[in-house]
């Protein structure tokens, strides 16, 4: 992949220019689920946010020494235990706030001390202007986070696919979120979801476009059809790499 480089421990980050944030994976796992957890720093000032972090916490604390950055806050794209499971130790530790949109925390209930309610309104840390963009459909209040040409999309938009969602008016929501990310990204964007299946994390929008069919359907009632269609199978939902 461009700019890619394979680190130690199954880490990987992007070489960008000297001032473009850096993204750095974990990847992390609890039995059947595998989830990817990011670490975005700003190579100025050496600040960084990480996504969704979940069960491995020594992982976190040694990317973090590893990369000799400071954690500024925790980005939460939806409220599912496997997105939120160490928000609330890590943010104890490093004192930080969790930002999470004013939908999701009303539709889940989640709560939390250093819990911050965003709407899509931007916000700096460093030098990193951190865009959240609300994309219901996996949840009601599920939002990706744009920084820089990088986006953290959660459960929403895998490489493959986009995430599960339940009953009809969650599949329309859905349509509505992924074709609402076809015309704000930018060809050169880079995708990060909270999964991997075949492809890895990084792939440009251009190329996502150009293989997942989840963004190719004419109109929300054909989609809701197919997302929702009978015989899916549940092994294949869970089949991360």
């Amino acid at each position: 992949m461009d700019k890619l480089r394979v680190m130690d421990d199954d880490l990987t980050g992007n070489d960008g220019d000297a001032l473009a944030p850096c993204v750095f994976l974990i990847k992390v796992a609890r039995q059947m689920m595998k989830n990817n957890n990011y670490l975005i720093v700003d190579p100025a000032t050496h600040q960084a946010v990480l996504v969704d972090p979940a069960w491995q916490i020594d992982a976190i604390h040694t990317m973090l020494a590893n990369t000799q950055s400071t954690l500024r806050g925790i980005l939460l794209t939806h409220a599912h235990p496997d997105h939120v499971d160490l928000a609330k130790p890590l943010a104890d530790v490093y004192n930080c706030p969790i930002w999470m949109s004013r939908e999701e925390i009303a539709a889940s209930g989640f709560s939390a001390r250093q819990l911050i309610a965003i709407d899509e309104t931007p916000w700096r840390v460093g030098e990193m202007r951190i865009e959240p963009i609300l994309t219901p459909g996996h949840t009601p209040g599920c939002v990706c986070y744009l920084i820089g040409d990088h986006l953290f999309t959660g459960d929403v938009l895998f490489a493959e696919g986009c995430g599960i969602c339940n009953g009809v008016d969650a599949a329309h929501a859905m349509f509505d979120s992924l074709k609402r990310l076809t015309f704000r990204l930018r060809p050169e964007t880079r995708i990060y979801p909270g999964h991997t299946y075949a492809r890895p994390p990084g792939q440009r929008f251009a190329d996502v476009l150009s293989y997942n069919m989840y963004l190719h359907f004419a109109d929300k009632h054909s989609f809701a059809a197919f997302r929702l269609r009978k015989g899916q199978s549940a092994r294949k939902l869970l089949d991360f790499v």
